[in-house]
């Protein structure tokens, strides 16, 4: 029971952390990345106190995983500044422009697969399947509580 208290905590400030910069108004630069670096600090005890991982695992699961979420951070980045530029436009957005924004979503979305491919086979050389499976379930919980959190903060086009 506790550790999905600290898990829906976690969560919770996950999904601040990819809910769109234009609509966190008022928000300075430096407090969005004091929050960034909180909720990967948290997130990281939370794959932690989820994944049992011996000390010979842990050696080499945890510079795979930072390379993993740097490269997740880099789809976060592309997803904010889309979002930025939706909040920006959807209320007068053009055929062009709603076409380039879905392409570009797309684009996103195939490389957050792309990722979980590469990666996949970087976790087997590491980790049993079972605590492969375990990671990607913990990271697959995670997401999906940061894109409800997104698409209830995106308003419908027009």
């Amino acid at each position: 029971m506790r550790m999905e208290i600290v898990a829906i905590g976690i969560l919770t400030a996950f999904c601040c952390q990819n809910a769109p910069l234009a609509m966190a108004q008022g928000k300075p630069a430096n407090n969005m990345e004091i929050l960034r670096e909180k909720v990967s600090a948290d997130k990281k005890l939370f794959i932690a106190a989820n994944m049992d991982l011996a000390e010979s695992e842990a050696r080499d699961f945890w510079p795979l995983y930072e390379a993993h979420q740097k490269d997740l951070e880099s789809l976060t980045d592309r997803l904010h500044r889309l979002m930025e530029e939706y909040a920006r436009e959807y209320e007068t957005i053009s055929e062009n422009s709603a076409r380039r924004l879905l392409e570009d979503y797309i684009l996103i979305e195939r490389d957050r697969q792309k990722y979980r491919e590469y990666y996949l086979s970087k976790f087997r050389q590491i980790l049993p399947d079972k605590k492969v499976v375990r990671y990607y379930q913990l990271e697959n919980k995670i997401q999906a509580v940061a894109d409800y959190d997104l698409a209830a903060r995106i308003p419908l086009i027009e």
